[in-house]
């Protein structure tokens, strides 16, 4: 903890011990929301008091930057008016983004608790699908006519601003709400009064429907780097808009998903510590069981080459480092093309081109690890006479056997992810352990066979 946050807290319980609650409301109300919300984390017993003694206004900016486990604590401390007050004050989407983490009985208790036009907003945007942009827009901003003059939009301005989440775009719409083009605030402010809004307009505009996955709006925001988006539906009407505050947290929300899948469990829908340990198990425990019965084909084709095995027992030395090269150089690629695909690189259309790249990558790379393979074996039996008088032909077979395995792995790692998004499957589903798991099995079939081409008829 550093020195500055010691002395708040120092400073917080010193005033909560003088039982001066006009002191403690003015202190709180004075520092800044993110200091607030660290004396929260740091002071958990006292966190619902915290919020109760701050303007409601700040006390919603502190909450809605809570992780979920705390805002959940902080709203079953509360007493029942404070958490009315507290949801009716924090911004639709993030309204909406609380509920929709609560289970159903909980959520229909605190919808009753909202004033009805906030209680109108949630239910409407509750309504749209889990993942939708409709989710997290919000219907508080800026919008003005098209024959609107400078002048009015600005006396607009002065009216609604403080109620909307950004001024920073202006959103233009005819008498009917249809969206007709969004527009800078510094074009209205360096316009002359009078001139009309249609003039400043260019009708080159980036909206989101509000059907729209959060993925895809992610990619739409950092391709084209704004802070808000427009959110329309079927008929162009606006809905609302879309912060890039949002966006962020959302792409937060997808990497921790994606790289609890690439680790091979189910993503985590809440904190690691606060997850209850059965829940936990069986996140974990149906990608373990695919896995282990993967595994177990190993064994089964290691028993298809057993009489292979007793007949030239070295064969038997080199299945962990063949097997490993290949799951290893496997898991490599998929975890580049899932990453690839997360941010935009790389799309389905580009199979062809990932594909061409990962077979020249998987000959170059099986060539390294195959000359080395190749040399450790020879260079080992000089010295130590480990693998017999054929110990040329082993290290060919080694060395052979991990060029195919680096090759199938590189390919299956890459061309995995693509098409379970082909399917429609989240691509971070073909995580490491399974592709490892995959080219694995395949990897002995490969091994033996080419231990088939050098060695057989004079050792097999």
């Amino acid at each position: 903890m550093s020195t500055e946050n010691i002395t708040l807290q120092e400073q917080f319980e010193e005033l909560m011990r003088s039982g001066n609650e006009i002191s403690v409301k003015e202190w709180l109300n004075d520092q800044n929301i993110s200091d607030v919300a660290e004396l929260i984390f740091e002071l958990p017993e006292y966190e619902s008091q915290i919020i109760q003694h701050m303007n409601m206004h700040r006390a919603a900016s502190v909450f809605k930057i809570l992780d979920l486990s705390t805002q959940k604590a902080v709203i079953q401390e509360l007493p029942p008016y404070k958490t009315a007050e507290l949801l009716n004050e924090l911004p639709a989407d993030d309204r909406t983004a609380f509920l929709e983490e609560l289970p159903s009985e909980v959520v229909k208790e605190l919808i009753r608790l909202l004033d009805p036009e906030e209680r109108r907003v949630t239910l409407s945007l509750l309504g749209y699908p889990e993942g939708s942009v409709g989710r997290l827009m919000t219907p508080d901003y800026i919008s003005v006519q098209v024959d609107w003059t400078v002048q009015e939009v600005l006396e607009h301005i002065r009216e609604v601003g403080k109620e909307s989440e950004t001024i920073d775009v202006i959103y233009v719409v005819t008498d009917k709400g249809e969206f007709v083009d969004d527009m800078r605030i510094r074009e209205i402010l360096l316009a002359v009064p009078d001139k009309q809004v249609g003039e400043l307009i260019d009708n080159r505009f980036i909206a989101l429907h509000v059907n729209d996955d959060q993925e895809e709006a992610n990619q739409v925001f950092k391709m084209n780097n704004r802070v808000a988006l427009p959110v329309i539906d079927d008929k162009n009407i606006l809905l609302g808009i879309v912060t890039i505050d949002d966006i962020l947290w959302v792409a937060n929300e997808e990497f921790s998903e994606d790289m609890q899948k690439m680790g091979g469990t189910e993503a985590l829908d809440e904190p690691y510590l606060e997850i209850p340990l059965g829940k936990l198990f069986k996140k974990r425990v149906v990608w373990l069981v695919v896995l282990f019965l993967g595994e177990m084909l190993t064994a089964t084709a290691m028993g298809y080459f057993e009489e292979e095995i007793q007949k030239f027992v070295v064969l038997a030395l080199f299945v962990p480092l063949i097997i490993s090269s290949g799951g290893n150089s496997g898991s490599q690629a998929s975890t580049l093309i899932i990453q690839a695909m997360a941010v935009g690189e790389i799309t389905i259309v580009d199979w062809w081109r990932v594909l061409r790249r990962e077979i020249l990558s998987g000959l170059m790379l099986g060539a390294m690890l195959g000359l080395i393979g190749f040399c450790r074996v020879v260079f080992w039996n000089s010295i130590f006479h480990t693998y017999g008088e054929h110990s040329v032909l082993v290290a060919l077979t080694v060395g052979f056997s991990l060029v195919g395995i680096v090759l199938w792995g590189t390919i299956s790692g890459s061309m995995l992810p693509i098409i379970l998004k082909k399917l429609g499957a989240d691509p971070a589903t073909s995580s490491a352990p399974f592709v490892a798991t995959l080219v694995d099995v395949t990897g002995l079939i490969i091994y033996f066979s080419t231990a088939y081409l050098f060695l057989g008829g004079i050792l097999l």
